[in-house]
């Protein structure tokens, strides 16, 4: 009694998602209490709420997680409740909107392995494409690339703009040089694929992004990675569970939505029981995701 672990799953959308909820609690969490439609000005009341509720020495078992859809929304809000905090009274505190933070840092984990065995190259120079890239999982995973050295573009497909304006935001917000580009064509696709050596593809389900023509076509191209389950997948010919074959006729090498998943869901898990084992409350964003990752994938 009294020393429960108690995780607050807050989201700005109509539910918080059950995915959440039941990793949450297979992972240990003995309650977790979903708040659906919070708007930003609402962290702070929410979260001194929580804290004061309880005994200093209890703040590290309370927890927050921080969904939604909105990859900067999410970061916001978690930065927000950071500055709630009134020491000595605290929280450990998660941002994961849409999953869309363990699902970057697993895939770029997953091609960083890729290329480290079977090409021994690392993501530092790399020239990388990314498709989705607007979407919360496209634009976290160009920001975790770009953070490892990798030359990053953002490719719209409905043409440059919405694209440009991330790639902006991401300098803003993380310090990192990001390109972006007009994708709304077969042929704008062909130009940017033939300088390309890695695709990460994360549009939206069902929808087919690259075809083994594309894939043929582009000579500087070693890598494509989707996250995309559902049929048809992302990039033509490509395995759910492939983790470094090659593509079709092709000699690019394609790692699938399975692999990529396998990893996420690991490490969502994995810090998810970090904040329960936690001896002082934690943070974690994006960052601390893709390091959990790569320390899972040795």
């Amino acid at each position: 009694m009294g020393d429960k672990n108690i995780l607050h799953m807050l989201t700005p959308l109509k539910h918080a998602s059950p995915f959440d909820v039941n990793m949450a609690l297979d992972a240990g969490f003995d309650a977790v209490i979903p708040y659906a439609s919070v708007e930003r000005g609402e962290i702070t009341a929410l979260v001194q709420d929580a804290i004061f509720s309880r005994p200093p020495k209890l703040g590290v078992r309370t927890g927050f997680f921080f969904g939604g859809k909105d990859a900067l929304l999410g970061l916001d809000m978690l930065e927000d409740a950071r500055k709630a905090m009134v020491p000595p009274f605290a929280a450990s505190l998660f941002a994961d909107p849409a999953g869309s933070f363990t699902t970057a840092a697993a895939m770029v984990t997953c091609v960083e392995k890729v290329l480290a065995t079977k090409l021994s190259r690392a993501l530092s120079g790399l020239t990388v494409a990314v498709f989705g890239a607007t979407g919360v999982v496209g634009f976290s995973s160009a920001v975790i690339a770009a953070r490892q050295g990798a030359k990053v573009i953002l490719v719209g497909y409905d043409g440059p703009e919405r694209v440009r304006k991330a790639a902006g935001e991401a300098a803003r917000r993380f310090d990192v040089a990001i390109g972006f580009a007009d994708g709304s064509s077969r042929e704008k696709i062909g130009t940017l694929l033939a300088s390309a050596e890695a695709a990460f593809c994360a549009g939206r389900a069902g929808v087919r992004i690259l075809d083994l023509e594309q894939l043929r076509a582009a000579r500087s191209l070693i890598v494509v990675a989707d996250v995309n389950a559902v049929p048809p997948a992302g990039v033509d010919g490509l395995q759910m569970q492939a983790n470094g074959e090659p593509l079709g006729d092709t000699s690019v090498l394609g790692v699938g939505p399975l692999t990529i998943g396998q990893l996420k869901s690991k490490t969502e898990a994995g810090l998810f029981r970090k904040m329960i084992a936690a001896e002082k409350p934690v943070v974690f964003d994006f960052r601390h995701a893709f390091d959990f990752a790569r320390e899972l994938a040795k």
